[in-house]
């Protein structure tokens, strides 16, 4: 007898995706928990662009650094308890900023929110990994990227008309009401990211395995030098495209700016289309082919041969490959954790791959910004060419060593 009704694994498959999804949204919205509000705090705090500019960097490193020690506390105390840390984090970051009263304790939120955004990418995998079943997980690292980018899309709009009508320790108590709608949710259904039945015969600890084990395997390494290079190269284009647009081809600043919203809209389809054809396998080829795509489109934005109103069209395609590589990368990732440790080290080695991500989005203004200093804009192009070229190599090796 047949019926339309979803089967139990499947219900339970999309109820795990659907919270972790919202909440990985929620992390992403609180990246930019500063930037959008960098006006009214330069303003009120007398800060220049670098003071508070500055704050972000505290962001990374602290994200970065806790990314990789979130993952083996997601593997001895489980996932939905350090998710609802982080979320936790999210929260304290906005009160304290509802009540900042100078440049310390701005620096002070950088680093709570970068602390609680640390836990995200190995608790959410470690979940994803051990409750959606096989046949979606595709589906579910490609709705994980997707709400991420919702979420960097809602902040500035939350944020910048909470601050216009209120004033911006207002929108600092809005951010606090959305951490805390995402901790209820969270605590609503915790049955959806419970650690399963068993989980503790599966504890590194208990399964005999070295703490430390994983950073002998040459496919984790090779993930992380995977992320760093192509989050550098991600990075170059989020805070650079505008200028690089106006100055090689005279578009003005409101064109550039679509343009960049232009790369991420494509990035977040590429996102939705990658997720059905990562279900067909061959990964690390799935990516090669999508990068190697999205490196000869940035080589001939920067030849300067095309007219002016090919530019949209042109970084919607970069930004559609980019995206297109984003649920295989996951799933690689997951290739060369199972492939030693099985689900033993999930937290550790996403934890630690995944701090490749807040690596590259360091160092690229840092990098890339010499380049602008100095005019040579055709260059940053060029060289985020190649650093999608050296992270296909990477990732083919990853695919060859796990």
């Amino acid at each position: 007898m047949t019926t339309t009704t979803l089967p139990p694994p499947a219900s339970h498959d999309i109820e795990t995706i659907s919270v972790i999804g919202f909440v990985h949204g929620v992390s992403h919205f609180f990246h930019l928990l500063l930037p959008p509000l960098f006006p009214w705090l330069m303003a009120d705090f007398g800060l220049s662009f670098t003071g508070i500019g500055a704050t972000m960097t505290v962001f990374f490193i602290v994200s970065g650094i806790g990314q990789a020690l979130a993952g083996f506390l997601v593997d001895r105390f489980g996932a939905a308890r350090v998710l609802g840390g982080g979320i936790a984090c999210f929260a304290l970051a906005g009160v304290v900023l509802h009540f900042a009263t100078g440049y310390a304790m701005l620096v002070l939120v950088a680093a709570l929110a970068g602390l609680g955004n640390s836990v995200f990418h190995p608790a959410d995998f470690t979940v994803l990994n051990r409750h959606v079943s096989k046949a979606r997980l595709g589906h579910a690292f490609s709705v994980h990227g997707l709400s991420g980018n919702l979420g960097w899309a809602a902040a500035p709009l939350f944020l910048t008309s909470l601050a216009t009508t209120g004033g911006w320790r207002n929108a600092a108590l809005g951010a606090v009401l959305v951490a805390l709608l995402a901790l209820a949710l969270l605590f609503w259904r915790r049955e959806a990211i419970a650690d399963p039945e068993g989980w503790h015969a599966a504890n590194p600890k208990q399964a005999g395995i070295p703490a430390f084990g994983f950073l002998g395997v040459r496919a984790v390494w090779l993930c992380f030098l995977f992320f760093l290079l192509i989050t550098a190269a991600f990075g170059a284009i989020q805070n650079f495209a505008s200028p690089i647009l106006q100055a090689l081809y005279g578009l003005s600043l409101t064109t550039a700016a679509t343009a960049l919203s232009t790369y991420l809209l494509g990035g977040a389809a590429g996102i939705v289309l990658g997720g059905f054809l990562a279900q067909k396998g061959e990964h690390d080829h799935l990516i090669a082919g999508a990068l190697g795509l999205a490196a000869l489109l940035a080589l001939l934005l920067a030849a300067q041969i095309l007219p002016g109103w090919s530019i949209l069209p042109l970084m919607a395609g970069i930004g559609f490959c980019t995206g297109i590589a984003g649920p295989s990368r996951d799933l690689l990732v997951r290739r060369a954790a199972t492939a030693r440790f099985g689900q033993a080290a999930f937290g550790r080695v996403y934890g630690f791959v995944y701090s490749g991500l807040d690596l590259g989005l360091a160092l690229a203004p840092v990098v890339f910004g010499r380049l602008m200093d100095g005019r040579q804009f055709g260059e940053v192009l060029v060289g985020i060419a190649i650093l999608q070229a050296l992270a296909i190599f990477a990732a083919l090796r990853v695919g060859k060593a796990a």
